[in-house]
């Protein structure tokens, strides 16, 4: 069986993905003589995309470039900020609840998936709705009909959400979505909100909004401490 022999190198920001061994500079690899640099790096381990630039012999190299022998491939962790296409949007898989909550506060459209709906419908829905993937998961990511993706590097959502918000530098516009289902908040009179909360609450607070989609109340009451830390964390980071 034909194959080839090349060399490759991987920014250091993705040794995460690789083996040991291929994490020195000119690692020896052993290739097939058919499948494409793209499918090469992902089987290697890295997810296409967290890939800024791939080089071969020094070149611009696109992903579909199927390898000879002697190449000497380098392959680049992607720059930031990273733009997508049209409005930006995410989707969150199952592990990412508290992430995709934070980023609401924020005012982010952080779609959430619950319960596990499973890769094949997460990448649809991704591909459907022109969603940015945002997972642990570096299988899904390797889905081709995703959208786009970004692998969440952390397992701590507070350093999760400085993640996103160094990727992606998003718009922010705090309190507008519902934490609940992602829904956009409208302002409602205390008046209306007498009949839908506790007397007490509309005694002690002016302040309400409604999601448009769920229908849930809001006003800022004794949580709301831990929601402004997020607020002004997110403010202070850009």
């Amino acid at each position: 069986m034909a194959k080839a022999d090349i060399t490759i190198t991987f920014d250091p920001g993705l040794h995460v993905f690789v083996s040991a061994a291929n994490r020195k500079p000119g690692a020896a690899v052993a290739t097939d003589a058919t499948s494409s640099l793209g499918h090469v790096v992902e089987a290697l381990g890295v997810p296409l995309v967290e890939v800024g630039e791939l080089l071969v012999d020094g070149r611009p190299t696109a992903a579909g470039h199927v390898p000879v022998s002697g190449e000497d491939v380098e392959v680049r962790k992607l720059a930031f900020p990273q733009r997508v296409e049209g409005p930006l949007r995410f989707l969150l898989d199952i592990h990412l609840g508290t992430l995709a909550r934070r980023l609401r506060v924020l005012g982010i459209d952080a779609a959430y998936e619950t319960p596990d709906i499973g890769d094949a419908a997460l990448a649809a829905r991704s591909a459907q709705e022109r969603r940015v993937m945002l997972s642990r998961d570096r299988g899904l990511l390797h889905r081709r009909e995703l959208f786009a993706g970004a692998y969440v590097y952390s397992h701590q959502p507070t350093v999760q959400l400085d993640e996103i918000l160094d990727r992606f530098q998003p718009e922010l516009a705090p309190w507008t979505r519902c934490t609940a289902c992602n829904g956009v908040l409208r302002p409602v009179t205390k008046e209306e909100m007498q009949s839908r909360v506790e007397s007490g609450t509309a005694k002690s607070y002016d302040a309400f909004a409604e999601c448009e989609s769920c229908g849930h109340a809001y006003w800022r009451g004794a949580h709301s401490a831990s929601l402004d830390a997020i607020v002004e964390q997110a403010t202070r980071h850009r």
